[in-house]
């Protein structure tokens, strides 16, 4: 397996961010309650997004996880920016990440954006939050990445 490819080896053999020590049993049980526990837990969001990258669909949590940042921004200035990378990332058609929304809420998105508002991504972060809780979590709890995962942590006794 190569090195690229070796969810595991990425994880446990990257002390520098500390997961391996960090990352408990309890966690990774929780994500299986529910896609909610998974993407606001402390390491849920990363260990997706490198199952995500096996799906090539990486793109979905890091835009979710974009735009709960851009919620958080309180200078207008930073908002048009964030908003403007955030556009142009995911949003306009042939974007680098583009994402998969429908058509009226990329053109409410268009609208919006000459004006940003705090919650002017909200339809496409919830679009898309549905389009990875129906389809890729699913996958994600039965993948072999994830049992394994479990696994190792349950045979660590952490």
């Amino acid at each position: 397996m190569s090195p690229n490819t070796c969810w595991l080896c990425k994880i446990f053999r990257a002390e520098e961010n500390g997961i391996s020590s960090k990352l408990s049993l309890e966690e990774v049980l929780q994500w299986s309650q529910s896609f909610e526990n998974l993407v606001t837990s402390k390491y849920g969001p990363m260990i997706y997004k490198t199952y995500l990258k096996t799906e090539h669909s990486d793109e979905n949590i890091e835009f979710w996880l974009a735009c709960e940042a851009y919620k958080k921004i309180t200078s207008q200035r930073k908002r048009i920016s964030m908003a403007r990378k955030l556009f142009t990332s995911y949003i306009q058609p042939q974007a680098p990440n583009e994402i998969n929304i429908d058509s009226p809420a990329r053109k409410a998105i268009l609208r919006n954006i000459q004006e940003p508002t705090q919650s002017c991504f909200d339809e496409a972060q919830r679009i898309i939050y549905r389009h990875m809780e129906r389809d890729s979590y699913p996958r994600f709890l039965e993948s072999e990445f994830y049992q394994k995962l479990k696994d190792s942590l349950q045979t660590n006794g952490n």
